[in-house]
């Protein structure tokens, strides 16, 4: 979901994993032969699979759910393919599965899987309205990765990933970014106290964004210490040379 961030607006999130669809059963990524070509459209996935996996190889594949199968089944040019798990098993096609990824082997892209209500930002009677819909452990992940993402300056055309969990009432941020090739990468996870249980009623406020994200109801303390959480990881993979990577990722990127 890539909504600009003076429009974001109430959040819920469902995680779905991807997956690996193999043209040969039995196989596993780390089992594949030597310069086995998988099939990915994205970069950040490409360059994390690649760090973990540097004997195989990949390559951009597009197009809907049917197209990318049928270019595996039916050409030589992919061994695998990566795919949302959620689209296959909602096609009834479960069995395509040969591996799935959890957030461990690959990290996940900024607010990926979240739901947003994209509404008038000082329409007040509205944002009252959708703010039933909202889950407040997402929007608190949601503000900590967008956070994130600003701070570094990151976008489509880097590998910026992140993974979040809220566990008695810590939110832990981990974040990570990438070269193109995987072969550099920063890594780090920090956590913070994100007390949002205890919510606030808080009144009309047209001008509390965290991010881009407007979150009546939740603890403003909270959605700081998110947003703090974000940006603080931010300047921690600043620090170890962050910002050098992503540089040079952007530019190879832009002279494809």
């Amino acid at each position: 979901m890539d909504l600009p961030l003076e429009q974001y607006a109430n959040v819920r999130i469902h995680m779905m994993p991807w997956c690996f669809t193999l043209k040969k059963s039995g196989n596993t990524l780390s089992t594949l032969p030597e310069k086995s070509v998988i099939g990915t459209s994205s970069l950040r996935r490409a360059a994390q699979l690649k760090k973990k996996f540097p004997h195989l190889e990949f390559k951009d594949i597009r197009g809907n759910l049917n197209t990318r199968l049928k270019k595996l089944d039916e050409q030589e040019d992919f061994s695998a393919i990566v795919l949302a798990a959620a689209g296959l098993r909602r096609m009834g096609w479960e069995n395509r599965i040969g591996q799935i990824l959890t957030s461990d082997e690959c990290l996940y892209a900024v607010g990926q899987g979240a739901l947003a209500v994209e509404v008038r930002t000082k329409d007040q009677d509205i944002l009252s309205m959708v703010s039933a819909l909202q889950d407040p452990e997402t929007v608190l992940r949601c503000v900590a990765e967008r956070a994130f993402m600003k701070r570094l300056e990151g976008g489509c055309s880097v590998p910026v990933a992140v993974s979040t969990v809220v566990k008695d009432l810590q939110l832990y941020l981990t974040g990570a970014v990438y070269s193109l090739d995987g072969s550099d990468s920063l890594k780090e996870t920090m956590q913070s106290c994100v007390n949002f249980l205890q919510q606030e009623v808080e009144g009309p406020n047209d001008d509390v964004q965290h991010v881009g994200i407007t979150a009546l109801g939740v603890s403003q303390q909270a959605l700081e210490s998110a947003q703090c959480l974000g940006t603080g990881l931010a300047d921690l993979l600043l620090s170890k040379g962050a910002k050098e990577i992503l540089t040079v990722a952007r530019q190879l990127n832009d002279s494809r």
